[in-house]
């Protein structure tokens, strides 16, 4: 399933100065907010303390003021008013009801006919008040949109070289996608945000190229494998075609040995194209993910049982089974196969009069327990330039011999992708490597290592450690 990541579409450039400016906005709302809370805070207080000095005066001037009408001039000024109402009820000064703060009190001046007994109300001016603060907000209204008309310019550009890497990761992603493989951004600091990212995307760069260069080298090995399998298959068909073409042309006076060889002959050529197609499915089936039915079984039976197999089938050579080992969860059938490759591909190997010894085993490593097949000849051995191109597919370091054979190449690559299916491997042991005593030290030494399972099956085999290395 292909998951998308949807990114939202629109200019970075734009939604980062539109989000600056969302920010400078509301602090300057903030700032204007609470400035304005503090002006009238301030502005409350310096009222309460003008008007207790100018009670104090009141009554100074109370008592030297001749006439009422001298004392309200003298006590008014430009922020405060007066109202006075005398003892017999008379009232005089301005109103002081639309005020922001407000004082009353009673005036004591016994030698003045006219203040003893009065009353007298100071206020401050509430429109001073409101005009300093409508100043103040005017003022600042405007220095927070010239701040943010400053914000939006200096964020546009800004934000050009702030984002100029971005642009640079874009250049670059172009130019690969028009073909200019190995570009690679480098950056110099990885600890930020847009060294990480540039970072992340190297690694992206390295991880699709690989990718790509794995998916051409399998692609050129599938088409290579495709192709030696088709000149492999065209020998067998084309003589099967060749013979019973003969058979089908030959006098009827024919003499019955001579058609007795040709069908032998046809037999051979049709159980060799067999064999290679069954090969070839059986890399298919390992490719696709090999399907295991493991179950307690006696590797070492098992490989006796293959050594009297080709016994049989090469009576020039001797093949000797020899250890033993406890049962281990595998797929016997598998294990067969490999098995059966592996001594078939060792007597192929070995002169007339040479021996095959097949050693079972139980080994004891740091990574656990090993059930161990060794299978050695006294053959030409391996070169060491071939010792890992011999499980290639279709790889016959002795063309001519394998060809009679029968065989195609593809017996080691099977046997060790059956192996590695079981959590094993089938490796070539170095040359002075010998399984026993007897064993001659100039043939090759091939080993099967499975993971020692002594348990209930599975669905599935998996790997549970890493096989042990040669031993040397």
């Amino acid at each position: 399933m292909n998951m998308r990541t949807h990114l939202t579409g629109g200019s970075l450039r734009t939604r980062v100065t539109v989000i600056a400016l969302t920010v400078v906005t509301v602090s300057l709302v903030t700032l204007i907010a609470i400035s304005t809370a503090l002006f009238g805070v301030a502005g409350h207080r310096a009222a309460t303390a003008l008007l207790g000095d100018r009670a104090t005066l009141a009554q100074q001037y109370a008592r030297t003021s001749r006439t009422p009408e001298i004392f309200l001039q003298r006590i008014e000024g430009r922020s405060v008013r007066a109202r006075l109402e005398l003892a017999d009820g008379e009232v005089l000064g301005r109103p002081t009801h639309d005020a922001v703060a407000h004082r009353t009190i009673a005036l004591h001046a016994p030698r003045s006919s006219w203040a003893e007994g009065a009353t007298l109300t100071l206020a401050v001016d509430g429109d001073l008040l409101g005009g300093m603060q409508s100043r103040l907000l005017t003022g600042m209204a405007i220095t927070g949109a010239v701040a943010l008309l400053l914000t939006a310019v200096l964020a546009w550009f800004g934000m050009r070289y702030a984002l100029a890497p971005l642009d640079t990761m874009t250049e670059v992603a172009r130019s690969i996608a028009r073909g200019r493989r190995g570009e690679r951004l480098a950056p110099a600091c990885t600890d930020t945000e847009l060294g990480r990212t540039a970072a992340a995307f190297d690694d992206m760069l390295d991880s699709l190229e690989g990718a790509e260069a794995d998916r051409r080298a399998a692609e050129h090995s599938v088409r290579q494998f495709v192709a030696d399998a088709a000149h492999e298959l065209r020998t067998p068909i084309t003589g099967v075609q060749a013979i019973a073409e003969t058979l089908l042309q030959m006098d009827t006076d024919a003499s019955v040995r001579d058609r007795e060889e040709l069908v032998l002959l046809l037999v051979q050529e049709t159980r060799r194209a067999g064999r290679l197609v069954g090969d070839m499915v059986d890399m298919a089936r390992i490719d696709a993910g090999l399907g295991l039915h493991p179950e307690p079984v006696d590797v070492a039976a098992l490989a006796a049982d293959q050594c009297r197999r080709v016994a049989i089938l090469h009576p020039e050579l001797t093949v000797t089974a020899a250890g033993d080992a406890a049962p281990t969860l595998a797929d016997p059938g598998r294990v067969s196969q490999i098995l059966a490759n592996l001594i078939d591909n060792a007597c192929q190997a070995t002169p007339s009069g040479g021996r095959v010894d097949v050693t079972a085993a139980l080994a004891h490593t740091d990574s656990g327990d090993w059930v161990t097949v060794t299978v050695g000849d006294t053959g030409p051995g391996v070169p060491d330039a071939d010792r890992e191109r011999i499980f290639d597919r279709l790889v016959r370091l002795d063309d001519s011999r394998d060809r009679r054979s029968g065989g195609a190449g593809l017996g080691l690559a099977v046997a060790r992708g059956l192996a590695r299916a079981h959590g094993g491997e089938v490796r070539l042991l170095p040359r002075t490597t010998a399984p026993t005593a007897d064993t001659a030290p100039h043939g090759a030494v091939f080993r099967l290592d499975l993971p020692f399972r002594p348990m209930e099956p599975d669905p599935v085999a998996r790997p549970e450690h890493s096989p042990p290395a040669p031993r040397r």
